[in-house]
């Protein structure tokens, strides 16, 4: 005896197909026009100054957070860009909380992100401003600390 043929799903006509596409693009693209998402640039989202170069993996230590701190306390600025892996990987030696507190600006989200960048002569990311010195590339957080006076003399870094 045969087996019987297995059920047979109904079958959308090719007109179907392109509306729910259409209507699945039409949803997407109000979304990106009415702005939901995360701010362009150095904007808080859910508390992060990095929302764009996505979360790190791991907690941050009180050695991270105190970093952040200190860059924030002297006004260094950490410019980068969203599809930058470099930037997602310095952001990431932070750690989770201390990553989302960087003091960071992104340069290819918006034209005025672009405009600040550009005024600012950034030319790699990540790079690491701080007045008129500057590093280029990923750092390791103590190369970062070095450059930026951590914990040198009074006030400067570590409590």
């Amino acid at each position: 005896m045969p087996l019987p043929a297995p059920p047979r799903s109904p079958r959308r006509s090719p007109s179907a197909a392109l509306l729910l596409l259409l209507l699945g693009g039409l949803s997407a693209l109000a979304g990106g026009l009415l702005g939901f998402g995360p701010p362009a640039h150095g904007g808080q989202a859910g508390g992060s100054t990095t929302p764009t170069l996505g979360e790190a993996l791991s907690p941050s230590n009180g050695d991270q957070l105190a970093l952040t701190e200190h860059l924030q306390r002297i006004g260094a600025l950490f410019y980068g860009a969203w599809w930058c892996p470099a930037c997602f990987r310095q952001k990431s030696l932070f750690g989770q909380q201390a990553g989302d507190r960087l003091p960071y600006v992104e340069c290819d989200k918006t034209s005025e992100g672009r405009e600040r960048c550009q005024a600012a002569g950034i030319k790699a990311y990540p790079t690491w401003v701080l007045g008129s010195r500057r590093l280029e590339g990923v750092q390791t957080l103590e190369e970062l600390k070095h450059w930026s006076g951590f914990g040198q003399g009074p006030g400067s870094g570590n409590p």
